[in-house]
């Protein structure tokens, strides 16, 4: 590493701020985990500038569940605290090795491997900002899949690396990103890479003890991060992430922690719940618990629906309402994800562009849209009129090259089933999308009994607000009283979230800017369409993942 280098990581680790873990036991038994909030002191150059990226980064990223019975009497679920960061991460602590080497984690629903960054990671700058894994110093530490083969002659100081990096004074270098250089041998780990919505991570597997509040989960499978490439790693308060979800979509087919801690019978119901504390003013962030809920975090009973796919916490959803007002995309049903990973409430482009339009978010507009809605408008009424077959319209009159049942797209490569659907042909046709979200608005307000002069409007209107491509959409602080309620149905039950839980404010005064809490994703059948309730959800309604009867529950937050 060059003397310059060092220099800089050397300044920017002063610059940072140290916050203890503090540990208390309630009287209640329970053992929770104190954290306090992360404040930026604005008259410290580096925090404000990083606290600009910070914002960056949450727009960009605008971007990768009931308890049925009782505890036993004298037993207590497990809690572990999160921090609420701007309305947008919440997360707590672990301890992975033997003493525990601390790490702060987004507890993520949405994925289901755990990582943290490893000692080995010399490279990627996000990994000089956080906690790094030390093998070498846990007692428990296992290997996992090592394959040692002859190295280079050893030499003391200097060590070339075959990609033309160089590392001085190291006694182990990483090697090509899975390889390790260590004690004259060169080993290879057993590889890991994982993709999520605003960056991606690779490195290796190994094993090791992981605390979690205080719970020790024996010989779990982790990923030792050695390559952390984006910038939403560098200005991210968390140093990893723990997967709550099924081994189904476990990288690597690693047992999740949350599959361990039951196997090892560790917590008496395969249950944990979620409360997260939507108020940036307290000093809690919420709750994450373990073997059952905590009454004291809802008011009433949840309300359940089943797991219809393992590997994300799946389940059916029914119609979303704006005001109060069906909009019929979801009518026959829908498939939503419970995440706690993503921050803000993504679904199809049509209807959060009809919400957009709803709550006055400006989003960027787009004149294919607008050129289709032209030429062809007229066209697309006249066969809804003539009832002809919604999903067939774009391809009669030439838009599309197939028949309309894959979704719209909207041009959006979807994390999900991306390396299968990049380069069918027309798929990401501007115009055949386009044709698709205007065939939906025009059904919504026909059901309405709106003049056909309006419809054309309207969705000349909707055009204008389409989302950006990174997925944010501003709003008017101001506006906030005047908004309509967004409900979502489950399980027969509507939830509604009104604009203060749906709208994220970012800076105060002045500078105060709102962002729209829902965003595009467009993930095409059989996985789609898709919703993904995230923080923006789950902060309104308490969660509950029941993985004994593979289920999810809802109850309004207290």
């Amino acid at each position: 590493m060059g003397t310059g280098l060092k220099c800089i990581v050397l300044s920017l680790f002063l610059s940072t701020l140290l916050f203890p873990l503090v540990f208390s036991v309630s009287n209640d038994g329970l053992v929770r985990i104190g954290l306090k909030k992360m404040k930026f002191d604005q008259n410290n150059r580096l925090a404000a500038r990083l606290e600009s990226k910070e914002g960056e980064a949450l727009r960009a990223s605008i971007k990768k569940y009931k308890f049925h019975g009782k505890l036993r009497e004298g037993e207590e679920p497990d809690i572990v605290a999160l921090k609420n960061y701007m309305d947008a991460q919440y997360f707590g602590e672990i301890g992975i090795g033997t003493p525990p080497q601390k790490f702060t984690v987004i507890f993520d629903t949405g994925s289901s491997n755990l990582w943290v960054p490893s000692s080995k990671c010399y490279f990627s700058v996000p990994c000089f900002f956080h906690a790094k894994y030390k093998s070498s110093q846990s007692s428990t530490y296992k290997k996992n899949g090592l394959l040692s083969v002859p190295a280079l002659t050893p030499c003391s100081y200097r060590v070339s690396l075959l990609d033309s990096r160089v590392g001085e004074d190291l006694l182990s270098v990483s090697f090509g990103g899975n390889f390790i250089y260590q004690n004259g041998n060169l080993s290879k780990g057993k590889p890991a890479e994982i993709h999520y919505g605003t960056g991606a991570i690779s490195g290796y597997f190994s094993t090791d003890h992981v605390k979690v509040g205080d719970l020790v989960v024996k010989d779990q499978e982790f990923i030792e991060a050695t390559r952390e490439p984006s910038i939403t790693f560098l200005v991210a308060k968390f140093d990893g992430i723990l997967g709550l979800g099924f081994r189904e979509i476990s990288v690597g087919g690693a047992a999740p922690v949350w599959d361990n801690m039951v196997k090892q019978g560790l917590i008496k119901e395969p249950v944990f719940s979620f409360w997260l504390n939507r108020n940036a003013d307290e000093g809690e962030g919420g709750e994450l618990v373990f073997g059952g809920v905590d009454p004291n975090h809802f008011k009433g009973k949840h309300t359940y629906v089943p797991v219809t796919q393992k590997g994300y916490w799946q389940f059916n959803m029914g119609d979303v309402l704006i005001g109060g007002k069906e909009t019929g995309y979801c009518g026959a049903g829908c498939s939503a994800i419970a995440d706690s990973g993503t921050s803000l409430l993504a679904g199809p482009t049509p209807v959060i562009t009809m919400i957009n339009h709803a709550i006055g978010a400006a989003g960027v507009v787009s004149q294919q849209c607008k050129t289709v809605v032209e030429q062809y408008g007229q066209t697309i009424m006249d066969l809804l009129l003539a009832e002809a077959q919604p999903k067939k319209i774009c391809s009669q009159i030439g838009l599309c090259s197939f028949d309309g049942t894959r979704g719209v797209s909207m041009g959006i490569e979807s994390v999900v089933n991306d390396k299968n659907n990049g380069r069918m042909g027309g798929l990401h046709d501007g115009g055949c999308s386009a044709c698709e979200m205007a065939v939906v608005w025009m059904q919504n307000q026909l059901r309405q009994n709106q003049t056909q002069d309006r419809i054309l409007d309207y969705v000349n209107e909707l055009c204008e607000r389409l989302p950006s491509p990174m997925g944010e959409s501003a709003v008017d602080c101001g506006r906030l009283s005047s908004m309509p309620k967004v409900s979502f149905t489950i399980g027969g039950k509507v939830f509604d979230l009104s604009p203060d839980e749906y709208v994220l404010k970012v800076g105060e005064g002045a500078a105060a800017q709102c962002i729209s809490g829902f965003t595009a994703l467009d993930i095409p059948p059989p996985k789609g369409p898709l919703w993904i309730l995230g923080d923006v959800f789950m902060g309104r309604y308490h969660t509950v993942f029941d993985s004994g009867n593979l289920r999810v529950g809802f109850a309004e937050a207290a």
